[in-house]
């Protein structure tokens, strides 16, 4: 599920790619759905991931794709906008970790993508490790900026974490916008 290739990595960077994989899935897969799902209901999110999946497919820069890719991705892009931030948000409520929001403001904006970067520098704060980096795509190295600052060993128990933030990160959204669509409906009826 990674752009990278794997097979010179160590176990580390295998670790950090699952993590930045887990933040930007959390937000393109999870909360962006859900949040086009709140907005129009099913069409909203038949759209959506229509958008999304065609960026996917299509949406690398590659001389072959490079005009037919650029606006699908350029649509996701956003699309994704609002969500990506929410999510960011979102997950820094969930942890409630002092560093998230500082992590978000200072490195999200650093990524390549106008969007995947402010959930992975939000995982970063909490977690207080660096994600990012150059690394061979394709067969070439491509040179990324650092999304935080403490290169350290990323423990395999930090799975766990990772998993249970995305999860709580998921049902403050849910709560949240259950919330706003019961006081819509009760100061519209």
């Amino acid at each position: 599920i990674v752009g990278r290739e794997t097979g010179e990595l160590s176990a580390n960077q295998i670790k950090i790619a699952v993590f930045e994989s887990m933040s930007e899935n959390l937000s393109d897969g999870v909360i962006a759905p859900l949040f086009y799902y709140a907005l129009f209901g099913v069409p909203g999110i038949m759209a959506y991931k229509m958008t999304n999946t065609l960026d996917s497919m299509i949406g690398y820069r590659s001389e072959r794709y490079e005009q037919f890719g650029k606006f699908a991705a350029r649509l996701d892009d956003v699309l994704n906008f609002v969500p990506a931030r929410l999510t960011a948000l979102l997950m820094a409520l969930a942890s409630l970790s002092p560093r998230a929001i500082g992590f978000a403001l200072k490195y999200g904006k650093q990524h390549k993508s106008p969007n995947s970067g402010y959930p992975e520098a939000v995982l970063a704060g909490i977690l207080n490790c660096r994600f990012g980096g150059p690394n061979r795509y394709h067969g070439e190295w491509v040179e990324k900026p650092y999304i935080g600052e403490t290169e350290r060993d990323i423990r395999f128990d930090e799975i766990k974490k990772v998993a249970g933030i995305n999860i709580r990160t998921t049902l403050l959204f849910a709560v949240f916008f259950s919330l706003i669509k019961i006081a819509v409906f009760y100061f519209l009826v």
